[in-house]
């Protein structure tokens, strides 16, 4: 396990966005823990759920019937540790922080889980809305939690999950402050990548999502929100995490929200005409 974790100015950080995604990774590995957000621009990152094989079918059961808020990229069988989309990684220590929950308690947020792996495990790659904001950018819609150099606010919402087996929970969302004269663009740009959460779920009002303070997220940061900006929400990958807060299996691993999986897909393959 690396023994070290770095943050802040380190190599590489610099010029995040022109890595290759193995550059990005091997960062990662040697203790870089930092948000990926604008990270090697054009590629595909992804959130990652982990679970014994004997959880694994309540969690594709779980994907298939929320798929606005999981959508499956990829699945690695147990115990594999390596697959397409990160070709010659380790998805054990290749992102820079991980979370570990036993019995649904947040136990450690490890900077690599080589400790904690079995060959059981199975593991679920699942779109992420960081792969649409590329576009966004090209079109000159802002995002405001890369120009403020912080974590995308996420926050549980009043919206309940299909359940499935034993996995249930409510849905998760990451929200962008859109300047109201861009948010038809927005929601059209991002409608074109389904299998990355595509269009918002919501634009507005958050207290209809249950959201009582936007600058209170569950995950991430805050953001500053400026005048003439309108809330708008995408389903989220963090949606598996609280389910398995709320279900309880007995260990379950994942990203630590924003701080993603990157892909050695390109964001061009996830977006549809």
């Amino acid at each position: 396990m690396s023994s070290h974790r770095v943050t802040g100015a380190a190599a590489g950080q610099d010029h995040p966005a022109t890595l290759s995604p193995a550059e990005a990774r091997a960062l990662f590995r040697d203790g870089l823990d930092t948000p990926t957000a604008g990270w090697s621009r054009g590629f595909t990152q992804a959130n990652l759920i982990i679970v014994p094989r004997a959880h694994a079918f309540d969690v594709l059961l779980f994907a298939q019937r929320n798929p606005k808020s999981c959508p499956i990229l990829g699945v690695l069988d147990a115990g594999e540790t390596s697959g397409p989309l990160l070709a010659g990684g380790d998805i054990r220590t290749d992102l820079p922080r991980y979370t570990v929950y036993q019995d649904g308690v947040l136990v450690a947020e490890p900077g690599d889980i080589t400790d904690w792996w079995r060959d059981d495990l199975v593991t679920f790659v699942i779109g992420c809305s960081f792969t649409f904001e590329t576009a966004l950018q090209d079109a000159g819609v802002p995002i405001a939690h890369i120009e403020q150099g912080v974590n995308v606010p996420m926050y549980r919402t009043n919206v309940r999950s299909a359940s499935a087996g034993a996995l249930s929970g409510p849905m998760v969302v990451s929200m962008r402050p859109i300047p109201a004269d861009r948010v038809a663009e927005a929601v059209r740009i991002t409608a074109r990548y389904p299998a990355v959460h595509g269009a918002p779920v919501h634009v507005g009002d958050p207290s209809v999502l249950g959201i009582a303070d936007l600058m209170d997220p569950d995950f991430g940061d805050a953001v500053e929100i400026g005048e003439g900006d309108v809330a708008v929400f995408w389903a989220c990958g963090v949606t598996p995490q609280a389910a398995v807060m709320e279900s309880r299996p007995s260990l379950a691993i994942g990203h630590a929200p924003g701080f993603m999986l990157i892909t050695d897909a390109r964001d061009s393959d996830y977006r549809v005409p």
